[in-house]
């Protein structure tokens, strides 16, 4: 996996601040819940590889600094639209919440109650492979059938 640095300096004369924003956002909060979720498990594996001695100390300054301006860039945008950065972490009902409270979870220790980012990092960790087939159609007519082999793991294959 190639953590990649983008430039993001001059991202915020990109972005005007709009006093319609929020009820413009629409999607906005959507997609920067999953960013977030993205972002979080990525600092996940990088936390993982580093303890693991994976990564060279350029790796990791490079990973650490990606990750860190892409944490800005969702509390900009979240700025931006009015949103609080808490909403970001959806609550799941008996699956508990998307991502975990804030210092509440460490890449490798177990919780009690773990939230979807912990299994999903967990699940990254081991390695799954899904097989499956779909069929979708309307009116009683298969019109696409689509079979799926998924292998999501963080170690290379």
């Amino acid at each position: 996996m190639e953590i990649v640095s983008t430039p993001l300096d001059n991202t915020n004369d990109l972005l005007t601040t709009n006093p319609k924003a929020k009820s413009q956002a629409g999607l906005v909060p959507l997609l920067l819940t999953v960013v977030e979720l993205i972002r979080q498990l990525m600092e996940a594996q990088v936390i993982r590889r580093m303890e693991q001695q994976c990564l060279s100390e350029s790796d990791l300054e490079r990973a650490a600094e990606s990750l860190h301006k892409l944490e800005q860039q969702v509390f900009s945008l979240c700025e931006i639209f009015e949103i609080d950065p808490a909403d970001l972490n959806i609550k799941l009902g008996e699956f508990g919440t998307l991502l975990p409270a804030p210092g509440s979870y460490y890449p490798g220790e177990t919780g009690n109650s773990p939230s979807i980012l912990e299994l999903l990092d967990r699940l990254l960790n081991t390695g799954v492979v899904v097989d499956g087939e779909i069929d979708l159609g309307i009116a009683e007519l298969n019109l696409i059938h689509a079979k799926l082999r998924l292998v999501l793991t963080s170690k290379p294959i």
